[in-house]
């Protein structure tokens, strides 16, 4: 008993799972710096995990519509920063430590997709334990739940040696009842905040809403350093598979070029996973070509594309083609 008791109490330091005890009719001691002594300190420069998107010590969203490909990409962008490469033209600076937590697919589909991503990539392959995956299928019961002091702890051992952490996803993995209350999100959201001060970054993997945006409250968003939103083309199709327009929709620290949507695709042929990115309005360019080869004026151009007729028109004249 007194051993068990014992490892409970480890488990918590190493989570920080519950608040600090403090006697009653006390308060905590909290360390105020006035703005002399803030800017007196030798603060370190913050690099990042994944450039420009995952800042160290960064928090960040990606999410999507059900079948897009977003676990495709989170998986892609957990093997690119444990093996330091480049994807989505995003560049991992130096290898880190990558625990991806999968919450809902089978064992066997995740290794497959491990492998075609491996295949794709020209670079090395991470070292073994420089990228982990903990998935359902493998464990004795149940995955922990990040909404609770007690998942928090039975995470704790395995996040204290990484970097980066891929949480795949908030809805199967951060069990808190409704979506849609803020109340519901403050756990997690104070155990994202306690991961941060321990110098992790995290990468949370969610669904989008029926409106579009991210489902559930939009107080999650409040400590993130980037939100990305995968998000259908007009001219989708359902057999296009991961095939997807990429959007910042919240980036702190990132601007000019580098926040400029684009259009990728995933190819899996003979087990072999490539993504080829280009600029969005490269992808309306070729849309705007085709749709007006089938005969199409500018009128009906614009509203297959949702742009206006003067996009189109400047489009069609810098492409040397005609407007109808």
């Amino acid at each position: 008993m007194h051993q068990a008791e014992g490892l409970d109490v480890v488990r918590e330091q190493l989570a920080g799972a519950s608040k600090p005890e403090v006697a009653p009719g006390l308060k905590r001691l909290l360390h105020v710096v006035n703005v002399a002594d803030l800017l007196r300190m030798d603060l370190p420069e913050r690099g990042h995990i994944l450039a420009p998107v995952i800042p160290e010590q960064g928090l960040v969203m990606l999410y999507a519509p059900r079948g897009l490909g977003k676990t495709w990409a989170a998986l892609s962008l957990a093997y690119a920063v444990a093996s330091g490469q480049s994807v989505f033209g995003w560049n991992a600076p130096t290898p880190r430590r990558v625990l991806y937590l999968d919450g809902e697919m089978p064992a066997r589909t995740r290794k497959e997709r491990l492998a075609s991503i491996t295949a794709g990539c020209e670079g090395e392959p991470p070292d073994a334990d420089y990228l982990r995956i903990l998935t359902p299928d493998l464990q004795p019961d149940y995955m922990p739940n990040i909404a609770t002091p007690e998942g928090q702890a039975d995470l704790a051992s395995s996040i204290e040696v990484v970097d980066l952490v891929v949480v795949d996803n908030i809805a199967t993995l951060g069990r808190h009842g409704r979506e849609n209350e803020t109340e519901s999100w403050a756990p997690v959201q104070e155990w994202l905040l306690r991961l941060r001060r321990a110098g992790k970054s995290v990468l949370l993997v969610h669904h989008a809403g029926k409106g579009g945006g991210q489902r559930g409250t939009s107080a999650r968003e409040d400590i993130l350093d980037t939100v990305i939103a995968m998000r259908r083309p007009g001219d989708y199709q359902t057999e296009q598979g991961a095939r997807f327009e990429v959007h910042l929709e919240k980036a702190r620290g990132i601007c000019g070029p580098e926040a400029n949507p684009f259009e990728t695709a995933l190819r899996v042929e003979s087990g072999v996973a490539t993504w080829t990115t280009r600029p969005i309005e490269d992808a309306e360019n070729a849309r705007i070509v085709a749709l007006h080869k089938e005969g199409l004026n500018v009128t009906e151009i614009a509203l297959e594309i949702g742009k206006h007729k003067s996009t189109v028109s400047r489009r069609l004249k810098a492409l040397g083609l005609e407007a109808a």
